[in-house]
């Protein structure tokens, strides 16, 4: 088994950049419409997060092409797909397997579990990821689910395919 670390250095395969920038530009829209609905359904997780409002957050699916950049600012608000080979200097960096971070947005996943079983790992500003994960526990609801809702039958299809992957991974 690799370690999140060495899963995330990889060396990148030929023509992977062009790759990764076609998938960001097809996920954008998808990200930014999710991103302003659930800003929308949940202004309490911006108090929350206090004055790590303007951290720039590196979430890093170490399997997917991407990365996102978040800055759960209010006033400013960015949720973005950027390629590997472009990712921004952030705060703190979040990076994990795609279905573990699916699971800890939803804390249906003990988040220091994994971070002690080298499953996920964080770096940077740890107390902005600390409120990060404190505001989205407060949450009422599961943010996976409203964002499947919001493209209907499909998406909960998906969402639920995606859990059952995980689910099996685990076993």
């Amino acid at each position: 088994m690799i370690s999140v670390t060495e899963q995330a250095s990889r060396t990148r395969l030929p023509g992977e950049g062009a790759v990764a920038r076609l998938a960001c530009a097809v996920v954008q829209p998808l990200l930014s419409r999710v991103v302003r609905r659930i800003a929308a359904s949940h202004p309490s997780v911006f108090a929350r997060l206090g004055a790590h409002q303007s951290t720039d957050f590196l979430i890093d699916p170490v399997e997917l092409p991407f990365a996102l950049h978040l800055r759960p600012d209010p006033r400013a608000l960015v949720l973005r797909a950027v390629p590997r080979d472009r990712m921004p200097e952030a705060g703190a960096v979040i990076r994990g397997k795609f279905l573990l971070l699916l699971e800890l947005i939803d804390s249906e996943e003990d988040g220091d579990a994994a971070f002690f079983s080298r499953d996920l790992e964080v770096s940077g500003d740890t107390e902005a990821v600390v409120r990060l994960r404190n505001a989205l526990d407060d949450m009422d609801g599961s943010i996976a689910e409203e964002t499947a809702a919001m493209f209907g039958r499909p998406g909960r299809a998906i969402l639920a395919r995606l859990r059952k992957s995980y689910a099996e991974a685990r076993t």
